[in-house]
């Protein structure tokens, strides 16, 4: 054997190694996703909540927080009753006045230490608690919902559920064609792979934006995530307090993405770089905890495990290059498993012939991706603070059919 194959078997082993875990995930969540989904039993009344609070953190929002308190004040009726709450944090323009004139109750929040979503959303739980709130839902200020969205949450609640997060894709993917790549990236994020965690009994965690948490949960684990991807960091500690989310395939919140690429540059970064600090931070926790038996926190591990698409992708057509036979055939098989999970996602997200054409532009986003690992990388070392994605506002979509 050569110096050169040794290397060879030695670069391609570490790199299979690297994105195995992923590749796993991949397959799990592609055939969960795929699988139909569980019928929900009658809605159990008794365990139905009688006032659900709806909360919409906002900095600097005045464009959009109007037509997000007004889609939410449209929804249809639940069985009980709901309120619309904004948290107006630290902002300097005219969100709260928007906000009141709109229809909703608004706490104001100014603290110029403490700054992002997550300690807006814990200053709002700290209030609502002290009211007779059963449950609440959180939404983005960039935010329309469904008509149905808060009554199929109600329902899942009904059916016994700690936690919900519903569907969560884009509101303008026909704006560019970053907004159009983000749209399919959500389907795949927020659609296919949440269904496939619901399917195999799974949490299937939390993505910031259209979830809710009964006030039970909120009492028992104490919203205390900071981080720039809060979501995560708390999905992770309510699995770890044996908390379950379930997910409400019925309805769909849908969010304006920047159209820019100075906004999408600093989206993804801190996206990106929060993510890789939540892996630096609790992969080696949970695999002590894992391998100590705690196997409800296998699937969270994994999921961390996974990198960003693009980054796996990268890392599979490196070991696609490397002369291993083992490796390439196994990279070769991680490869077709993506261009599967992205078809998937287009699948039961409803995606359109033009989500499918922009996937041609998937090379240069992996090109762009490259350029962005240093910000990317300086991201992952610090604290975030809360910063105002620019874009564009966008109709409320018609009604996603079922």
């Amino acid at each position: 054997m050569t110096s050169l194959t040794l290397i060879s078997i030695i670069l391609g082993s570490s790199l299979a190694l690297l994105t195995l875990p992923g590749t796993i995930e991949l397959v799990l969540l592609t055939l969960g996703g795929l699988l139909p989904s569980r019928r929900l039993p009658k809605t159990n009344a008794t365990l139905a909540p009688r006032h659900i609070a709806v909360v919409i953190p906002a900095h600097n929002e005045e464009t959009d927080i109007a037509r997000c308190v007004t889609s939410l004040l449209a929804c249809d009726q639940p069985t009980g009753q709901f309120s619309v709450y904004v948290v107006a944090d630290n902002c300097t323009d005219s969100t709260a006045a928007c906000a009141r004139a709109a229809g909703a109750e608004v706490f104001e929040r100014h603290d110029a230490e403490q700054r992002g979503k997550g300690y807006a959303l814990d200053y709002a739980f700290h209030k609502l608690l002290k009211q007779p709130i059963d449950a609440v839902l959180i939404i983005d200020a960039d935010t329309v919902v469904e008509a149905n969205f808060i009554c199929a949450c109600e329902q899942v609640f009904a059916d016994g559920a700690d936690a919900v997060q519903c569907r969560y894709t884009v509101n303008n993917p026909h704006a560019s064609k970053r907004t159009r790549l983000m749209h399919v990236a959500l389907l795949a994020f927020n659609v296919l792979r949440p269904r496939g965690r619901e399917r195999w009994g799974f949490s299937v965690g939390i993505s910031g934006n259209g979830f809710g948490l009964k006030q039970s949960v909120l009492q028992s684990v104490p919203y205390c995530a900071r981080s720039v991807v809060e979501d995560l960091e708390y999905h992770l500690a309510l699995v770890r307090a044996d908390k379950r989310v379930r997910f409400v395939d019925a309805t769909t919140v849908r969010a304006d993405m920047p159209t820019e690429q100075q906004g999408t540059d600093s989206q993804r970064a801190r996206w990106e770089g929060g993510r890789l600090r939540m892996m630096r931070e609790h992969i080696p926790g949970l695999m002590r905890a894992v391998f100590t038996g705690q196997k409800r926190l296998l699937e969270p591990l994994l999921e961390l495990l996974l990198l960003p698409l693009a980054w796996h992708v990268l890392l599979l057509l490196i070991t696609l290059l490397i002369p291993f036979g083992l490796t390439q055939s196994y990279a070769l098989f991680a490869l077709a498993l993506v261009i599967g999970h992205v078809l998937a996602a287009l699948w039961v997200g409803g995606g359109t012939f033009k989500d499918l054409v922009a996937l041609i532009s998937v090379p240069f986003y992996i090109v762009w991706k490259l350029t962005r690992l240093p910000r990317l990388l300086k991201t992952a070392h610090k604290q975030a603070t809360w910063v105002r994605t620019e874009r564009e506002s966008s109709p409320i979509s018609p009604k996603r059919k079922k």
